[in-house]
């Protein structure tokens, strides 16, 4: 059981980092929940591979910094329809 949840979480962390993927995208992508990647990429992740985690950071570090952004455009074009 081990194995496959530590497989999983080095995958999660390869298609976040080559898509620049947020954490709700590589849920829906691999069909699990959101609470499952991120409890993959940040708790497993670093003791199974410290360089693809730190990758991983970066890109969701990204993520968190512009999701303001990202909510303020899907408000606005949600009420110019």
């Amino acid at each position: 059981m081990k194995e496959i949840t530590d497989q999983r979480a080095i995958e999660l962390g390869e298609y976040i980092v080559s898509q620049k993927a947020t954490v709700r995208a590589a849920a829906k992508k691999f069909g699990i929940s959101k609470s499952t990647v991120h409890m993959d990429v940040a708790k497993r992740l670093p003791k199974v591979s410290p360089s693809l985690y730190k990758d991983v950071r970066e890109v969701l570090d990204v993520n968190k910094a512009e999701r303001h952004m990202r909510g303020g455009m899907a408000t606005k074009e949600k009420y110019s329809k």
